[in-house]
């Protein structure tokens, strides 16, 4: 959907980023449709996907299938998407760039399923960030939830514009992340693997589900503590995806 008037030159520079990003993804976009809006009827412009595809024999994976003894694993550092549409969107500078993650996965989850197809549960922590993705996941599998505060990877400069501008980076939207609930047998080799990807490199453990419960997250502390993570209300930040 295409506001009238919008530049033709940033259409390009989009339509030439979904060629890339679909080439690298390996996916095929076989169809589109296209509609120009009168002016002021759309916010510049919107892109809406549906994807199809083939889920592997002997494959479950599910977001309420989350298991007593299972490790959570997540690819890499949080909250530079949020923070980097945020900045780019209020004019926010800071010492260092803060970029988007956003990335294909496609080819991380294929490396995670040859190592092993026993992978209980795959989330994508955007809107609500990782904690609200958590939240979820503890609901649906009716499970307790522990992670580790000094295990969460955060980039230096994410974590010091938090402090600044007051956010709290366990809600903050990611696009390029995955969350993984995976027996605790297979972690080692899991990690590895995964660690191997391009878009893996700083894959870590967090956490673990602790036992059957009505579903609630616990976040240890750095400083030794023990609190209890909510799913997000309301908007930390206007929304952003």
């Amino acid at each position: 959907i295409i506001e009238e008037g919008f530049s033709l030159s940033l259409l390009e520079k989009i339509v030439l980023s979904v060629r890339e990003a679909s080439v690298v993804a390996r996916v095929d976009i076989v169809t589109g449709d296209t509609k120009v809006v009168n002016r002021g009827a759309a916010d510049k412009i919107f892109i809406n996907t549906s994807g199809v595809g083939m889920v592997k024999e002997g494959v479950n994976i599910s977001g309420s299938n989350a298991k007593v003894g299972d490790v959570v694993m997540i690819n890499g550092p949080i909250g530079s998407h949020e923070i980097a549409v945020l900045s780019e969107r209020e004019g926010f500078k800071f010492e260092t760039d803060i970029k988007s993650d956003t990335a294909p996965l496609s080819s991380l989850v294929a490396d995670m399923l040859r190592v092993n197809k026993d992978i209980h549960t795959l989330r994508d922590p955007t809107r609500g960030g990782l904690s609200t993705t958590l939240n979820e996941i503890a609901l649906s599998s009716n499970v307790d939830i522990e992670i580790n505060e000094d295990d969460i990877p955060i980039q230096e400069e994410v974590k010091a514009a938090c402090e600044i501008l007051g956010y709290d980076p366990l809600y903050l939207a990611n696009e390029g992340k995955l969350v993984a609930f995976i027996p605790w047998e297979i972690a080692p080799d899991m990690l590895k693997k995964m660690k191997k990807n391009k878009y893996g490199k700083e894959s870590k453990i967090i956490g673990r589900v602790i036992k059957k419960s009505e579903g609630k997250v616990y976040l240890n502390t750095t400083i030794g503590g023990k609190r209890i993570v909510d799913m997000l209300t309301g908007e930390q930040l206007p929304r952003i995806c």
